[in-house]
């Protein structure tokens, strides 16, 4: 059997774009079967430095796939890929 896809949001407590994309995340998680975890920048400054503007930022097996708001044909066709 091969490995879940494995998805990570880089999000932030107090961002409500964050938790928009993680629940339309969840919504979509039983249906393309996928892993997923959420890391606060805020708690490492590399990833605070990297990401600071542009969260949530979305990565599929560690390659980025979107930022602000999730893009659903982009994660449809990564997914489809892995």
């Amino acid at each position: 059997m091969a490995d879940l896809p494995h998805l990570v949001v880089y999000s932030r407590a107090y961002c409500h774009l964050c938790d928009d994309m993680v629940a339309a995340l969840t919504a979509l998680q039983p249906q393309h079967g996928f892993s997923m975890d959420v890391v606060d920048v805020d708690a490492d400054p590399e990833l605070e430095a990297r990401y600071d503007l542009l969260v949530p930022v979305l990565t599929v097996n560690g390659n980025e796939i979107c930022h602000y708001f999730l893009d659903r044909e982009k994660l449809a066709a990564t997914l489809a890929g892995c």
